[in-house]
């Protein structure tokens, strides 16, 4: 018995076809979408303003009629052995479509408008409606506001809806449905609007089950107040459930039997927890790649500084799951090493046979803890937790006209190691125990150096996962799930989940400098982070004037 797990990232698809039985992952299949991200204009040309990120939905079907017939095709297993499917998607990545799902830049005349497109989950244009929702309620006393470390972020679904109704109301009267992508793509497989606990609680807002009252919706905006049932809905299926039974459109796209099971759609950080076997309390799972999510499920219930959100079963049913995260990671290196890195490193990287990253890595690990004089604050696309804050911005400090592009790409590193840290003491403030780490995607994967870091930055151990497709890898166990094939996602994590052998342990005299070196770090964190001084933000306003 097989089933196919679809991970839907910031920049492709990928499609996993597993062994349900023991978790072997046999083909997998890679589409990149081909309008990537949509930060600076439309396909029509339409210009974009800044902090904009879009994506196009039918980059999402492109994966489906693409990437499945792939893995099928490299794995000669036959279609019928095939039991179910199951997708996981980026976050909050919210859509306008019509009442039959029909996404509204599908339609001709609102082709080139940028509000009919999907809003990627970095897209940071709607801070200010994010700004009053946070007001509000304040204002207001609204109780699930703690819930969310006490601010909503610009990146999540009713900042990102509020926009387009004040922006433009036009086009907001034209939906009628605003929703998730990860559900609309579930949508399109099955025919049925299904909507999902996981983004419904940490990016909706949803608490115990319940939106805010729609007092507090009238209270951003009159013609708010009833968002919720003309625009959303108030059923919520939960992981591991099955959504409904694939379409026979959509099977004779994909090459796969009309009526396996669907199961509801996750989010890509969640989903990965039991794919590495973190269904305890107590284990932190970082999915590191363009930027960093923090998951952890705990039997306690805390409010912590800058969370995404704490969900009663947001992963692991029965247990209250937590989602912290950090806006870029893999993002940082990438800049740095595509916009500031001199030639003679390019030429010595081709010269040792290594790609830009692998010789970077190599010359930094060459180096003592704090021989490079360095430390950087990791906010170049904002800071999400624990400051909830995307007009923050990245800083270095100590450079000198010895400072070498080596010197800079591990102290980014570094950067990134002690923004875990300072989410991992926020739980710790609450009594939140953070026992241990996993590492899963793409950076911990490849970069040997970074796993080291943050394992001495934090102090704690530091497993890692044992696919390298992790969020399909868990999309294809909640598949098994809906499918039958287990009872519940902890019985297929036990058959189906992976870690390595390898325990990345902190090496202690390392820690100590890292001890120092972290101090300095929260220092600068809380000068420019926490209001003393705003001239990240005064920055960033001029830019804003001068592109107007």
């Amino acid at each position: 018995m097989y089933t196919i797990g679809l991970d839907f990232g910031t920049l492709s698809g990928r499609a996993v076809l597993v062994d349900a039985r023991d978790g072997a992952e046999i083909a997998e299949s890679v589409f990149d979408y081909p309008h990537g991200v949509m930060d600076s204009e439309l396909p029509s040309g339409v210009r974009l303003p800044p902090d904009w990120a879009l994506q196009h939905p039918q980059d999402y079907l492109d994966v489906f009629a693409r990437a499945v017939p792939a893995v099928l095709g490299q794995s000669g297993v036959e279609p019928a052995a095939v039991k179910g499917l199951a997708i996981d998607f980026t976050a909050s990545s919210p859509m306008p479509t019509t009442a039959d799902g029909t996404p509204l830049c599908f339609l001709e005349e609102l082709k080139r408008e940028p509000h009919a497109y999907i809003k990627l989950w970095k897209h940071h244009a709607a801070q200010r409606q994010a700004d009053q929702i946070n007001e509000t309620a304040r204002r207001m006393g609204e109780t699930w506001l703690p819930r969310y470390g006490g601010k909503i972020s610009s990146e999540w679904f009713f900042s990102k809806l509020l926009q387009i109704l004040q922006e433009r109301p036009d086009i907001y009267q034209q939906i009628d449905r605003f929703v998730e992508a990860a559900d609309w793509v579930i949508w399109q497989l099955t025919g049925v609007e299904t909507r999902n606990t996981c983004t419904a609680g940490y990016k909706a807002m949803v608490q115990d089950g319940e939106f805010p009252d729609r007092s507090y919706f009238a209270a951003l905006d009159p013609a708010f107040e009833n968002v919720v049932d003309e625009k959303v809905g108030r059923v919520f299926h939960e992981l591991g459930a099955k959504a409904g039974e694939l379409t026979s459109e959509m099977a004779q796209m994909m090459g796969l039997p009309a009526g396996i099971a669907v199961a509801v759609a996750n989010v890509d950080a969640h989903v990965t927890a039991p794919a590495v076997k973190a269904t305890e309390p107590g284990v932190m799972v970082l999915v590191m790649g363009t930027s960093c999510c923090h998951i952890m499920s705990s039997s306690d219930l805390g409010e912590i500084e800058g969370m995404c959100g704490v969900v009663k079963g947001g992963i692991i049913p029965g247990l209250y799951g937590y989602e912290a995260g950090q806006s870029a990671v893999g993002d940082i290196f990438a800049w740095f090493v595509d916009h500031a890195v001199p030639p003679a490193y390019h030429q010595a990287a081709q010269a040792a046979g290594l790609n830009l990253h692998e010789y970077l890595e190599r010359e930094a690990a060459a180096q003592k803890v704090g021989e490079h004089g360095l430390i950087a604050l990791d906010w170049w696309n904002g800071n999400r937790s624990t400051l909830v804050d995307v007009d923050l911005t990245g800083m270095m400090l100590g450079m000198n006209l010895a400072t070498r592009a080596s010197d800079i790409y591990r102290a980014l590193i570094e950067a990134t190691a002690f923004g875990t840290r300072e989410i991992i003491e926020a739980f710790d403030a609450q009594d939140i125990a953070v026992n241990e780490l996993v590492a899963a995607g793409g950076l911990p994967e490849k970069n040997a150096l970074l796993c080291q870091i943050y394992a001495d930055v934090t102090g704690r151990r530091f497993k890692l996962s044992g696919s390298a497709q992790a969020p399909a890898l868990g999309a294809a166990m909640h598949a098994a799930v809906a499918a039958s094939i287990y009872p519940d996602i902890q019985a297929a994590s036990e058959k189906m989940g992976k870690l390595k052998d390898e325990v990345v342990t902190p090496i202690p005299e390392n820690q100590k400098l890292y001890d120092k070196l972290y101090r300095e770090y929260k220092a600068l964190y809380d000068y420019f982070g926490r209001g003393a001084n705003d001239v990240m933000k005064r920055l960033k306003a001029i830019k804003h004037e001068a592109l107007a």
